[in-house]
């Protein structure tokens, strides 16, 4: 991946480092070891470094002594309890935007949710829960609430980490349908409820997952 339009080494290598711990392509247990992937990035120790600082703190790596780190791995209850935080969080978030959407917002969620369905259809299974997470985050958003921003801000990488690999697609784009239609619905109780359940089928799917993800550390 290039930089973009005027970012920084430490952002891109961050940038990259995150998107393969989320998208799987980096294991729990798997090193992190600043010279490997100053070589593979092509880029100096230091951007390196600041990359494994930066998520360390966003609480999906695990420094070493000295040069490395690893790529955290969650227990069950890990994910459990980010469950529980992320339910509320959102449904905190999702009970005030369906009260207060306008037409703009409602053409934002509704548009999410149709990327998220013609990734499905498509059958790319990456793209589809980028997708799922692109419709959750356009829905938190309408809350238009900063400290719920905020709050997101500080354990979105986890959720993503723990959430972010659903196999069943459809499943997932129907029960996002159904909280479309009570969001535009301005019924709050309903929307919370489903997204509730919803976020719950999904925790349950991820404990399965994390079962047998993690490679042994020597």
């Amino acid at each position: 991946m290039g930089l973009g339009p005027g970012e920084l080494e430490s952002v891109r290598v961050t940038r990259v480092l995150r998107e393969d711990i989320v998208l799987g392509r980096r294991l729990p247990g798997s090193r992190l070891v600043e010279r490997d992937l100053a070589r593979e990035l092509n880029v100096s120790r230091l951007p390196v470094r600041e990359a494994i600082r930066r998520l360390s703190q966003e609480g999906v790596v695990i420094s070493r002594p000295r040069t490395w780190a690893v790529v955290r791995d969650f227990t069950a209850q890990d994910v459990v309890d980010l469950s529980v935080l992320r339910i509320a969080i959102e449904n905190a978030a999702l009970g005030i935007a369906a009260e207060r959407h306008d037409e703009d917002g409602v053409a934002k969620v509704i548009a999410a949710l149709a990327d998220e369905h013609d990734a499905a259809a498509s059958g790319d299974i990456v793209q589809t829960n980028l997708a799922a997470g692109r419709f959750h985050r356009t829905l938190i958003a309408l809350a238009g609430n900063q400290t719920i921003d905020e709050t997101m801000g500080v354990f979105e990488t986890r959720f993503r980490r723990a959430f972010g690999r659903n196999s069943d697609l459809y499943a997932h784009v129907d029960a996002h349908r159904a909280i479309v239609d009570a969001f535009v619905a301005r019924d709050a109780e309903l929307v919370c409820e489903l997204n509730r359940a919803h976020l719950e089928a999904a925790c349950e799917e991820a404990v399965a997952l994390w079962g047998g993800l993690a490679e042994p550390v020597d």
